[in-house]
């Protein structure tokens, strides 16, 4: 498949301020469904110092020469916080990083980007540059708090949290910026596949607030381990197959929820981007 470039990438944010939502296994398992397309992929871990996402880079890279495994890679640029003292002065090396990066990937087809669990300002100018912001959530209550506050009692909703104020925040400064806007999504992740009064219950306040506050709200993968041994050697569902590894039913189930994802995230083809370049 022979794609030409379309003339502006198409960036795509991980994004929640709380950790361990899967924002780094969710970005590696869309970063290679897009090179296994033939898109170019550049990729910015903006959670450089914990650097998860730089290290399943990493690890998939060190595999790849190991075994002499055909692993696509895409170009990878890591950015740190900066650590000048003067607030000022650290936010603007902040912004310039960010600005190199996203000028040194502009040719490729798509920009993945990994945010970190917590608020900042790289974090939040992250956000600015998505035209796509998935933000993975797990299903409970504990984490729902990140986007919204609820009546304990009848679980009416009081009103949106931070990180929603920030995200719209966000969409403004985009729109500002160059015109643009952001296609929010909220994946409810680590789903149980036994029904619970919790999972009727958050699927219920989700629903409300996705209108509300607007966003699309789409399912994401089951609690399985095999996410955490494809990590250490740097492998994705998309990759087993191929490389001739052992595959389960569970590994089948879990490569079913990643196909039906990336249908739901809907990330315009090459021809839907040159039309709105």
């Amino acid at each position: 498949m022979n794609t030409p470039k379309a003339e502006k990438a198409y960036v795509v944010v991980l994004g929640n301020e709380k950790g361990g939502t899967g924002k780094s296994t969710a970005s590696m398992h869309i970063i290679t469904h897009l090179l296994r397309q033939n898109y170019k992929v550049g990729s910015i871990d903006v959670d450089a110092r914990q650097g998860t996402l730089t290290r399943y880079v990493e690890n998939r890279r060190i595999r790849s020469k190991n075994k002499g495994e055909d692993l696509p890679l895409p170009d990878h640029e890591p950015i740190f916080k900066s650590t000048l003292p003067n607030v000022s002065e650290a936010e603007a090396e902040e912004k310039e990083k960010i600005s190199e990066a996203m000028q040194k990937f502009q040719n490729h087809d798509f920009i993945v980007i990994d945010t970190p669990g917590s608020d900042s300002y790289l974090s939040r100018l992250a956000h600015s540059f998505a035209d796509t912001l998935i933000t993975p959530l797990n299903d409970s209550f504990v984490d729902l708090d990140m986007l919204v506050r609820v009546n304990a009692d009848s679980l009416d909703i009081l009103k949106p949290s931070t990180y929603s104020e920030m995200v719209w925040e966000q969409k403004k400064q985009r729109a500002i910026r160059d015109g643009g806007s952001i296609d929010w999504i909220v994946m409810r992740n680590r789903l149980s596949s036994i029904y619970s009064r919790n999972k009727e219950e958050m699927e219920k306040v989700l629903n409300a607030l996705s209108k509300r506050i607007g966003f699309r709200l789409v399912a994401g993968f089951g609690e399985r381990v095999i996410f955490r041994e494809l990590f250490l050697s740097g492998l994705t569902l998309l990759d087993m197959r191929e490389n001739n590894l052992a595959i389960s039913l569970s590994h089948v189930a879990a490569k079913q929820e990643l196909a039906t994802l990336m249908e739901m995230i809907q990330l315009p083809t090459q021809s839907q981007r040159s039309k709105i370049a």
